[in-house]
């Protein structure tokens, strides 16, 4: 699926094998993200979890391969499909399931839901519900790195729908004038809620679109977690030397409706089962039994840890407290107005 680059840039070669550490950590990171989607898409049926709620199944090689490649003072911009970036980026299951459920020990206070998950200590600055209205912030986020002469990235995730949205073009713009270290990684899943990408893109060649900002853009197959990992080191050592922002697609596919509320009658079955083969947690798993880097029963108990997991994490949110009523203004307005209000 790895295409020709759009700018100057050679095609991404196929990755190796990693080493074995490295190899059970990717495996074990998506296996956590699927574990705990699958657990949000069950108790959201048991209406534990409420308001809307958009699913990363089938997309796990993307967050996973990008953000084992930063670092700790790397920034962090996401969508509200954001779950498995956070979780990746080091927030606790516990924090967010508690999120999840409106709980006040939720990593947004239980006031952002599924869609606003925030955590200042690891940089992962949301969880943002309007389309494209975070990559400004993300442009923002690299310049201030850049005038502090740090070497730091920001990088943001964001999918094919938001490149119709006027934001895109303008960061796009500004953070190639101004080289700011800004990753932008385009996850494009062919649809943008219903709207499938050749109905709603003049031009479907999502990385030659980038590189006419005289962006470094290439596609990959995010799909395929090496790939992902491969194109990510590569764009990151040249940002990081000052060479402005760089821009992935990131081919993949959502096995699961856009959100909880969608019917998903927009697709057809056979397509989604011929994207379902192309499983990255399944074709990994193969991959490193083939090479011997792990076993059967290795993988089982990776299976077993991720379900204890988010069972510590659905008891924790259980257990969680609601936001009082009286922190009803808390965040919104000055101390001394929210207490003059409850007068």
């Amino acid at each position: 699926m790895t295409s020709e680059p759009a700018r100057a840039s050679s095609p991404m070669p196929s990755a190796p094998m990693v080493q074995p550490d490295l190899a059970r950590r990717l495996l074990s990171d998506m296996i956590r993200v699927r574990a705990f989607e699958e657990r949000c898409a069950q108790l959201y049926g048991q209406t534990k979890i409420r308001g809307f709620l958009h699913l990363y199944i089938g997309e796990e090689a993307v967050a996973t391969g990008v953000v084992s490649c930063l670092r700790p003072d790397d920034a962090v911009v996401a969508t509200y499909r954001e779950h498995g970036h956070a979780l990746l980026r080091g927030l606790s299951a516990r924090s967010i399931m508690a999120e999840m459920y409106g709980k006040a020990q939720g990593c947004s206070g239980g006031r952002g839901g599924s869609m606003h998950l925030f955590d200042k200590e690891t940089l992962f600055y949301g969880g943002n519900a309007i389309v494209g209205g975070h990559l400004p912030v993300a442009v923002g986020l690299g310049l201030a790195a850049k005038m502090q002469g740090s070497d730091r990235v920001a990088v943001c995730f964001f999918g094919e729908g938001a490149m119709a949205e006027g934001e895109f073009h303008e960061a796009l713009n500004l953070a190639a004038l101004w080289k700011s270290p800004v990753l932008f990684c385009c996850e494009n899943n062919r649809y943008a809620m219903g709207t499938s990408l050749a109905t709603s893109e003049s031009e479907t060649n999502l990385a030659l679109k980038a590189a006419s900002y005289d962006v470094a853009s290439w596609a990959v197959d995010g799909m395929d977690v090496l790939a992902v990992r491969n194109a990510t080191s590569r764009a990151l050592v040249s940002i990081r030397a000052g060479g402005g922002p760089v821009f992935l697609e990131l081919q993949t596919y959502r096995f699961r409706a856009h959100s909880m509320f969608d019917p998903d009658k927009y697709r057809p079955a056979e397509e989604v089962a011929r994207w379902r083969e192309q499983d990255p947690i399944e074709t990994f798993t193969a991959a490193v039994l083939a090479s011997g880097v792990m076993s059967a029963s290795d993988i089982d108990e990776m299976r077993a840890d991720a379900e204890c997991e988010v069972d510590a994490a659905v008891d924790y949110a259980e257990n969680g407290t609601l936001e009082p009523v009286e922190t009803l203004f808390d965040h919104v307005y000055k101390r001394q107005i929210s207490e003059r209000v409850h007068r």
